[in-house]
């Protein structure tokens, strides 16, 4: 087994390291080139054109995983491949890392793995023409493919407990807003277990308990000990337009086909979990 990994950042260094077999990521710069091989990561160089040296991976990966986000001009990714069949001879799998942006606002209520998308941001239009685009190139080249839809990533080094440390985090209250999470374990526990069934379809990398945002900083204060940012009410809170967008999404994420399909039960299933282990490793 060997799996390719395009866009071996945050999510992607997890899944590798939990492969059970050879891996090889992608990253843009020289510099993060070095980083992550001093990690012992095994990295190659790509910013949307092939290289000599991917092609010579491609051409022995069984397991392709796509965690490369994509723009107005669409997938980074699938136009530098071409015929599929072609550049990966061996390949048996792809999985596509998505999110749950896709499906849109549900103004609170329940979504499943069967809802369809209705995305209400661009960058939510684009992930799901990048989806479809890489439905069909797998479809054609006759690949199991499977999607996943990953809610609000955290885990060591990126949780609540940085930026209420920092100063930086924002408790704002929008009324009925809720959030899934998904730590960044859990994502690579999901995806190796998918990759190794060759399992196909939608999978949502939720949590089992969407909680309002400021619910899960006021856990997090508490656990560590750290003053409580105020309260700021959306309505007239500042915020990036990135930032704002992602208010305009309320759902709550089912995540069923995880322990149907997969047989994976969350090592982390709600906020609190995932906030202790993160301050446990902290002060370790």
């Amino acid at each position: 087994m060997k799996m390719f990994i395009f866009g071996l950042g945050y999510s992607g260094q997890y899944i590798a390291k939990g492969f059970g077999g050879d891996v090889v990521g992608t990253t843009r710069s020289a510099e993060k080139k070095d980083a992550l091989e001093t990690e012992g990561f095994s990295v190659e160089l790509f910013d949307g054109e092939m290289t000599d040296a991917i092609a010579a991976h491609l051409a022995t990966t069984t397991h392709l995983v796509i965690s490369a986000s994509p723009s107005e001009a669409g997938d980074p990714v699938l136009p530098a491949l071409g015929d599929l069949k072609k550049t990966c001879p061996n390949l048996k799998w792809v999985g596509y890392l998505s999110t749950v942006g896709v499906y849109g606002d549900f103004d609170g209520a329940w979504i499943s793995e069967a809802t369809q998308p209705a995305p209400v941001s661009k960058r939510g239009q684009w992930r799901v023409t990048a989806e479809q685009a890489w439905a069909e190139a797998c479809r054609v080249a006759r690949i199991d493919f499977a999607i996943f839809r990953l809610a609000g990533i955290y885990g060591p080094g990126r949780s609540t407990f940085e930026k209420l440390k920092r100063g930086k985090s924002r408790r704002i209250i929008k009324p009925g807003q809720v959030f899934n999470r998904i730590h960044v374990v859990d994502i690579a526990q999901i995806v190796n277990a998918a990759a190794l069934k060759q399992a196909t379809g939608v999978f949502n990398g939720a949590d089992d308990e969407p909680a309002p945002p400021q619910i899960v900083i006021e856990h997090a204060a508490e656990l560590a000990n750290l003053p409580l940012p105020p309260e700021e009410p959306f309505e007239t809170a500042e915020m990036t337009p990135m930032a704002r967008s992602f208010y305009g999404d309320n759902k709550r994420c089912g995540n069923a086909r995880l322990a149907k399909e997969l047989g994976v039960k969350l090592k982390f299933p709600t906020y609190r979990e995932g906030l202790e282990a993160i301050l446990t490793q902290m002060s370790g």
